[in-house]
């Protein structure tokens, strides 16, 4: 029979509940499919919702042991405090990781509630741990100690990490204004979940009929055709370049603009307006002015006033281009509609149709067309090729393994035959699957004592599925995605730190690792050297690829400005809510586009961010984009300089930057791996603004 978590456990490690620890352990019951020998991979297939909930429950039980035996320590070490805190940490962040992941990608509906009560629970634990004044004064004690204060290199990154991560969690706080702070901890977890949970159950389409499919590709409506002669066409990411770019009639784009647009809102528009106000709360909490203050103090930008500065600067830079941008598509269309002197605006659902008629007409670039050079399978093997040449290391697919579901695989991760990691590809849209892309961290690489633990990832997509006609045929800007994505994969399995909590540098740095491989599908040689025509085997055309970098910088400026919009959002939500003022998250949409003054982006009743993953789960992170793509491209640059095969500048990459995630400062190795401190000049030069 296998044991439970009891309820002290799942709520709470304060003095109450100590007792517990002297029960005897749990014990994970020997056919559980998660109770495996280290780094043996788990045998997802056979993974019940009784599985989940007890690898959760067995966790807990070891993290709460693990906190009592550090808070009865004497006399106090590194190895007994902060080294063993690392164990504590790393095995929750393991198996809160992979209970999220079975909540976003199991098939099996229970399966799927056990893994978000399970993330829930141990968030909720998480809260309790970084709340303890007992726990947290251990570690004050021994980092004042003589032998704490004569810590260095990564052990004391780790030391300043766990004591800034406890002040940031309230434990300075008096215990009424504690107990506050966890009920809002959990409220606010609780309501992220909820949020997800109505976006990837939706299930919108559209119909359309004979008359309305002109200008999409056939390859595309052939897809969706049934037996009553309309199209079934579903909103969602994998299909919205193909609607926008290409269906003539704007009634079309814009039915299927305005659907996509409220996704989910019906239900998480109230959700999102209860997120704003209770991060605002615990931020006021605190002590912090916003949220926005409370979340950028561990990171690089490290104030709003920053944040607002390099963004605003950023607007202003790319303003100029943006309005060229506009001025060009409206002299396009009025050419294509033969009104000459027509000043009315370009609606929002017709911006990216008239960017794709000009390439294809101005340009000769069709990315439909491209797109039949794009199948994914030896696009995926091309890539993959690539980064093991680039980066000195060996890709392995696993035969016959046991996942989630069977479009999925899992690679191992080789160099030099010693296993570095292993990685997930979950590539096509399913339903109650999350609908966005994601590299989805699972296992920090960290020293234990059976041996090195090697870091476990997943790639998630939402590609278009193969038919029985049809290969999956990826746009550019999917290629673009997979590459953005894989680069978080090969982070996650360059870390070879020995503290799993040091794996990850600071939040608004994490993208440029992944930014900077989106420029190795910007060369012919690399490009070429997969992209085929998935019916004849033509290889790319050269004389296509030219067009499409003659165009690279076509709308860039309203592409910029597009990002500094949702950049402005995010900051705009946690940076300047006001309780006795509430905002209109509807009205923002408008407000911001006045100040920018390029263009009304806004649909009148849509609510975009009803289905906008980014500020329920990851707020005040938008400006990381473009904050860490100032450092992509400038560290692209090296590659530039040496060759974008070059193995010597790609290990040395992995292993300054790759690897080292917060185990010494970033800004120190970025300037080792330059030899000079970083500039926006590549950046600036990117965008076409020089």
């Amino acid at each position: 029979m296998r044991t439970l978590l009891s309820l002290c456990l799942v709520i709470s490690i304060c003095a109450s509940c100590t007792t517990e620890t002297q029960k005897p352990a749990l014990e994970m019951s020997t056919d559980n499919p998660f109770n495996v020998a280290l780094n043996e991979p788990i045998a997802y297939a056979d993974v019940s919702a009784d599985d989940v909930e007890e690898y959760v429950a067995v966790s807990m039980d070891q993290a709460i042991r693990g906190i009592e035996n550090i808070k009865s320590a004497d006399p106090l070490s590194f190895e007994n405090t902060f080294a063993a805190f690392d164990k504590i940490s790393t095995l929750l962040g393991k198996t809160s990781s992979i209970a999220h992941m079975m909540f976003w990608v199991s098939t099996d509906s229970l399966t799927r509630a056990k893994g978000s009560a399970g993330d829930l629970k141990i968030d909720s634990l998480r809260t309790e741990i970084y709340s303890d004044k007992e726990l947290f004064n251990q570690f004050q004690s021994f980092a004042e100690s003589e032998e704490g204060k004569a810590i260095e290199g990564p052990r004391f990154r780790l030391m300043d990490q766990v004591i800034n991560r406890f002040e940031q969690s309230g434990v300075k706080l008096n215990d009424q204004e504690l107990a506050r702070y966890k009920t809002l901890s959990a409220e606010i977890s609780e309501l992220t979940t909820q949020y997800s949970t109505h976006m990837n159950s939706a299930d919108e389409v559209i119909i359309l009929k004979e008359n309305q499919i002109a200008g999409l590709p056939e390859m595309f409506i052939e897809k969706f055709r049934t037996d009553s002669g309309n199209y079934v066409v579903p909103v969602n990411n994998a299909n919205t370049s193909s609607i926008m770019g290409n269906a003539d009639l704007s009634e079309v784009r814009k039915a299927y603009a305005i659907k996509k647009a409220n996704i989910a809102a019906d239900k998480n528009l109230v959700i999102l307006d209860s997120l704003i106000s209770k991060r605002h709360q615990l931020a006021q909490l605190m002590g912090a002015e916003s949220y926005a203050t409370y979340s950028l103090k561990p990171k690089m930008a490290k104030t709003p006033e920053n944040v607002w500065t390099f963004i605003n600067d950023l607007a202003d830079e790319t303003k100029a281009k943006a309005v060229q941008d506009l001025e060009v598509l409206k002299t396009y269309r009025n050419s294509k509609q033969n009104t000459p002197g027509d000043d009315s605006p370009i609606q929002p659902w017709d911006l990216s149709y008239y960017h794709n008629q000009l390439l294809k007409s101005e340009y000769k670039v069709d990315h439909e067309k491209m797109r039949e050079y794009f199948s994914l399978d030896p696009s995926l093997k091309g890539m993959l090729e690539l980064y093991q040449e680039l980066l000195g290391l060996e890709f392995r697919k696993v035969e016959n393994a046991s996942v989630w579901h069977e479009d999925v695989s899992i690679y191992e991760v080789f160099e030099n035959d010693s296993l570095k990691g292993q990685f997930y590809l979950d590539l096509f849209p399913r339903p109650n699957k999350e609908t966005w892309f994601y590299c989805v961290p699972l296992i920090s690489g960290n020293q234990t004592p059976e041996g090195y633990e090697v870091p476990v990832a997943m790639l998630l997509g939402n590609f278009t599925k193969p038919t029985d006609k049809l290969p999956s045929l990826l746009t550019f800007s999917e290629m673009n995605t997979l590459y953005h994505e894989f680069g978080h994969i090969v982070n996650s399995m360059a870390y070879e730190g020995e503290y799993g909590s040091l794996d990850n540098p600071k939040a608004d740095f994490v993208e440029s690792m992944s930014q900077i491989f989106e420029n190795w599908i910007e060369d012919y040689d690399i490009l070429s050297s997969f992209a085929r025509h998935y019916e004849t085997g033509e290889v790319f055309p050269k004389k296509l690829f030219d067009n499409k970098q003659r165009a690279k910088n076509l709308s860039s400026g309203l592409s910029a400005q597009r990002s500094i919009r949702y950049c402005k959002y995010d900051m705009n939500l946690y940076d300047r809510f006001d309780p006795n003022s509430p905002m209109d998250t509807d009205q923002l949409w408008k407000d911001i586009d006045e100040e920018m003054g390029v263009m009304d982006r806004h649909i009148e009743g849509t609510h975009p961010q009803a289905s906008w993953i980014h500020i329920n789960t990851h707020p005040v992170y938008m400006y990381g984009y473009l904050w860490s793509e100032v450092y992509a491209q400038d560290m692209f640059t090296e590659f530039e300089k040496n060759g974008l095969r070059d193995t010597e500048t790609g290990i040395r990459y992995r292993k300054l930057i790759l690897a080292n995630g917060n185990q010494r400062d970033i800004e120190e190795a970025v300037e080792e791996f330059l030899g000079r401190p970083s500039n926006n000049q590549a950046y600036i030069k990117s965008l076409g603004l020089e």
